[in-house]
């Protein structure tokens, strides 16, 4: 049985703990299964979740360049799988769009959200560089 969320809901728990400095995602209680994107219970069996601290590490496993009218440097989509398993999409930073690379390992930071005033992102840097 799934019980009310004393958060306001799983975006809003989320955005609270990014807010907080923490990059939280959820785990089934029972089959100890990591999910991401946060929701109410756990996709296919509706397992009830739980909030856990992500390592913050993780691999990219897919990237595009999305090039930009100069003299903005190109931007980079990236779909990152996590080390607890599942996968995001968010973007590489501290280095050129056409220098991230699928394998890269990559480490989290929360930085605000530039288009949404109040709401934090998860992006993430090369391992080993500062961001």
């Amino acid at each position: 049985m799934t019980h009310p969320d004393p958060e306001g809901g799983p975006a809003i728990a989320f955005q609270k703990h990014l807010a907080a400095g923490r990059f939280m995602i959820q785990r089934g209680v029972n089959s100890g299964k990591h999910v991401y994107f946060p929701r109410t219970v756990a996709p296919g069996t509706g397992e009830d979740l739980e909030w856990v601290e992500a390592s913050g590490l993780g691999t990219v496993y897919s990237t595009t360049a999305i090039p930009k009218r100069p003299p903005e440097p190109a931007q980079n989509i990236a779909l990152i799988d996590l080390d607890e398993g599942p996968r995001m999409m968010s973007r590489v930073e501290g280095i050129e769009a056409s220098q991230v690379q699928i394998g890269m390992r990559v480490k989290a930071a929360i930085q605000p959200c530039e288009t949404e005033e109040g709401s934090h992102i998860v992006v993430f840097s090369p391992l080993g560089s500062e961001a």
